[in-house]
């Protein structure tokens, strides 16, 4: 899969994946909680975030409160990699689901103010801004953390043979940006976190996302029920597709990573095709919500900030955009977990570090999830 051809797929504690992969016959899947995997590219809520940009003064100051940032740069230190001055960026992005106020409600469980980040993203933005690839790291890979400092200045020791997504749980922003970091060897220019709640009021906000589905799809622990055809989404239709692997594929995280990837194209493309500046209070309102949804690294803190960041990436569309998966294969010693294929997920690494398209050899034979098709930008 390469950069210059986008794929048309069917789209970051212990929270892994109970539903077993290519199970054995006779095999049930375990029940799975009602957490759910976010997400939003970095571009389209930045994107939002520049056209809120454009009202009066005291709405740019009123949206510049909005904003959460942590200053990763600070919590990391030296100990990274090298950045490479070619013009292309980095940009993690990551879903989370923060068990606290209106996410508790979606995503259930205690209010305990705990986190975790089931989806995860490296968006590599090409020098002149005109093209992009996106990673989607699985959260069930067994991966060796880094010894890491959150941004309150507590340390973590590395641990081997975790789970991802742990990295978020255990030292939040700082930890998940060293763990990538050190996984990759590439440096992070860039964080962006998206929350649940906010993820799903700004669909409803965006009058909601239009896909198509090619076969039903029926899961009650995400309360998804869609119909083969095209459907406008709700934010709560559109949470249950992104959080759903049970009612697709193989039923694993990897199937549900190529939903997300499909949705995530669907979503530019009806950013990009609605116009939102005959009417300003639509505009202020989804604004009010991005900003209110996403957490960013401290460079990128202030509307303006972002506002410089997302204008130079509204030329990149869905059809600018390459999206893989990370190289992987399932864990012999248990389905539910995936090891990183190193020689492949190299490839990777080095096409992005040399800002070159993805070879379609990295990810030739790996294993994908078989939910590629099911939905597709409507």
């Amino acid at each position: 899969m390469s950069a210059e051809s986008t794929p048309e797929p069917g789209i970051p504690g212990d929270t892994g994946t109970n539903g077993p992969r290519h199970r054995a016959k006779g095999r049930r899947r375990k029940p799975r909680d009602k957490r759910t995997g976010l997400l939003i590219t970095a571009w389209t809520a930045a994107g939002i975030v520049v056209l809120g940009g454009t009202g009066a003064g005291y709405l740019f100051f009123k949206l510049n409160g909005n904003i959460k940032s942590v200053d990763i740069d600070h919590a990391l230190g030296t100990d990274r990699p090298e950045k490479v001055d070619n013009g292309s960026e980095n940009i993690l992005v990551l879903g989370s689901d923060t068990r606290s106020g209106s996410n508790k409600a979606l995503g259930g469980g205690a209010d305990d103010g705990s986190a975790r980040s089931d989806t995860a993203m490296i968006v590599h933005v090409y020098e002149g801004h005109k093209k992009a690839s996106v990673v989607s790291i699985p959260r069930d890979t067994l991966i060796d953390r880094p010894d890491c400092t959150d941004t309150k200045g507590d340390r973590y020791p590395a641990a081997s043979g975790v789970m991802f997504n742990s990295a978020y749980t255990t030292g939040g922003a700082a930890c998940a940006v060293k763990t990538v970091e050190s996984l990759s060897g590439i440096r992070m220019d860039h964080y962006l976190e998206v929350d649940f709640s906010g993820f799903q009021k700004l669909i409803d906000e965006l009058g909601g996302v239009q896909v198509t589905t090619t076969k039903n799809i029926n899961d009650p622990d995400s309360h998804l029920d869609l119909e083969a055809g095209t459907h406008q989404l709700t934010g709560k239709q559109a949470l249950g597709l992104v959080r759903t692997r049970h009612g697709v594929g193989d039923g694993s995280d990897l199937g549900r990573i190529q939903l997300q990837q499909a949705f995530v194209k669907a979503l530019i493309n009806q950013v990009k095709n609605i116009n939102l500046f005959g009417d300003p209070k639509r505009l202020y309102d989804l604004a009010d919500t991005a900003t209110k949804t996403v957490t960013t690294d401290s460079d990128l803190g202030s509307v303006d900030k972002l506002m410089s960041f997302a204008s130079g990436l509204k030329g990149i569309g869905s059809q600018n955009m390459t999206m893989v998966t990370m190289p992987v294969q399932y864990d012999p010693a248990d389905p539910n977990r995936v090891l990183v294929e190193k020689e492949k997920s190299q490839l990777v690494w080095d096409a992005l570090k040399a800002d070159r398209p993805i070879p379609e050899a990295a990810t030739r034979g790996t294993a994908t999830g078989d939910a590629k098709g099911v939905v597709n930008a409507g």
